[in-house]
């Protein structure tokens, strides 16, 4: 079905649903590299305006990809709740997600009635504040060691990697975010080395020091997903299971995923939990990066925007019921988000979707540097998603990842953002800091003053934890 607007004087003609969402997009440059964005800021604004007109009935009934990602979100979809909203249009859908029952009427159920497609039309029509606002009351707790996701919370994932995989090294890091109150909601490692002995290494590494000094929180290692379950079959503890995905089936595929795989290895994970007696870890074992202009990079993005691809990789994720969800909003590259302004617009977009459809939604607050943004730009996109109820974000030592060679946020970034906005960390991981005196009601203690009487014998309680 075609779509019409007219603005000042000149009607523009927009030939079906994926073409309309695409040119409706906010400036992000992996549109134009694929030829669909709008050519001009007047047929963005004509498209925008036919968008808003657009019946929440045609979204549901127009599939814009034939692949098994699609079929997934028809099958997920409650379709009751959905028929609540099919005589709203686009427009009118913006309206009633930013009034203030839309929260009570979510958490009641209406979130299963969304689609991704719905959340990506009506992020399209909102501006920075809105999805700030929109985003802010909706509140998704998952749990395993802690709990992530309450209202009043910012958790962190620390991110100890090391251009070698030096497994010292990794502690270090480790225990330079644990001192800066980060770590709550994962510790995840990026490994240089893939291989399943190397994998299973760092796994025993990670569980080793959260056994010893009694951390409440979990590990991952970052290598694909078969990698893992193998280092699993080998006898390595497993706590999350990692995988990226993307929003469609020939961009998952490019991964080395299917559908198929993640639920198996889902239900690999869970029964090895069982194995595992005196440790609660609950079922929400999967933990999923995604990023806008995953699929374009991949050749697999079937003519539709960055933006609506983006919302369905956060439908498959739904599906599998994840305790961590994060965007790598910066991390593509330039050839799909050009600069901060796309950067910051695009993890806004993100979050908002993520969350709106039920997920534990974080971000990595990061960008390449080769790509116009700085620390500043991330500091800004920090302290927004903090305002926006933000579940988790990535921390990294000083804010530079010296294996993966890109800018992220600090433990000290965040401490900060915790100490001006009155986020806590997850329960569990504020209640063992204290244990340290790393924390009190004022919040996070100078480790400079107060924490280094700690640090000497948590570095070798560490180190003592290393493989032998």
């Amino acid at each position: 079905m075609s779509h019409t607007a007219t603005l000042r004087g000149t009607t523009y003609r927009f030939h079906d649903l994926r073409e309309l969402l695409a040119k409706a997009n906010e400036p992000k440059s992996g549109d134009a590299l694929a030829g669909i964005a709008a050519g001009s800021v007047s047929e963005r604004a004509a498209a925008k305006l036919a968008l808003a007109d657009v019946g929440v009935a045609e979204i549901l009934d127009t599939p814009l990809v034939d692949d098994d990602v699609t079929a997934l979100i028809e099958r997920d979809l409650d379709r009751d709740r959905a028929t609540e909203l099919r005589s709203l249009t686009i427009g009118e859908l913006r309206e009633l997600v930013l009034s203030e029952p839309f929260a009570g009427r979510w958490r009641a159920g209406l979130r299963d009635g969304l689609t991704p497609e719905l959340v990506a039309a009506v992020a399209k029509l909102m501006s920075s504040k809105d999805l700030v606002a929109a985003a802010a009351p909706l509140e998704v707790v998952t749990r395993c060691r802690s709990t992530v996701g309450a209202r009043g919370t910012l958790a962190v994932r620390a991110q100890p990697n090391h251009p070698t995989d030096a497994l010292d090294g990794m502690v270090i890091s480790t225990l330079d975010g644990l001192l800066h109150g980060c770590g709550d909601a994962m510790i995840g490692v990026n490994p240089v080395n893939d291989s399943v002995e190397a994998v299973a290494t760092q796994m025993r590494t990670l569980h080793g020091l959260i056994a010893e000094l009694g951390i409440p929180t979990q590990a991952c290692v970052l290598a694909h997903v078969t990698t893992q379950l193998e280092a699993l079959r080998q006898g390595a503890p497993v706590d999350l299971l990692f995988q990226s995905i993307a929003g469609t089936q020939a961009a998952n595929a490019s991964f080395g995923v299917t559908l198929e795989l993640l639920a198996d290895g889902r239900e690999e994970v869970l029964a090895h939990h069982l194995e595992r007696p005196g440790e609660f870890l609950g079922e929400q074992v999967m933990y999923f990066e995604t990023g806008q202009g995953s699929a374009l990079s991949a050749g697999a993005h079937h003519g539709v925007d960055q933006l609506t691809l983006e919302a369905r990789a956060y439908g498959v994720a739904r599906h599998f019921d994840p305790f961590l969800v994060n965007t790598v909003v910066g991390f593509i590259g330039p050839e799909y988000l050009a600069d901060a302004r796309q950067i910051t617009r695009a993890g806004l977009e993100d979050h908002f979707m993520g969350k709106a459809l039920g997920l534990p939604m974080g971000c990595d607050v990061c960008h390449t540097n080769h790509v116009d943004a700085d620390q500043s730009s991330n500091d800004e996109l920090l302290m927004l998603l903090a305002l926006a109820g933000c579940a988790f974000v990535i921390a990294v030592p000083g804010s530079d990842d010296v294996m993966l060679n890109y800018q992220s946020v600090s433990y000290r970034d965040v401490a900060v953002v915790r100490r001006l906005l009155d986020r806590a960390p997850a329960p569990e991981f504020e209640a063992w800091l204290r244990s340290l005196e790393l924390w009190d009601d004022d919040g996070l203690r100078a480790v400079a003053e107060h924490g280094l009487h700690a640090a000497r014998p948590l570095l070798e309680r560490s180190l003592g934890a290393l493989p032998r």
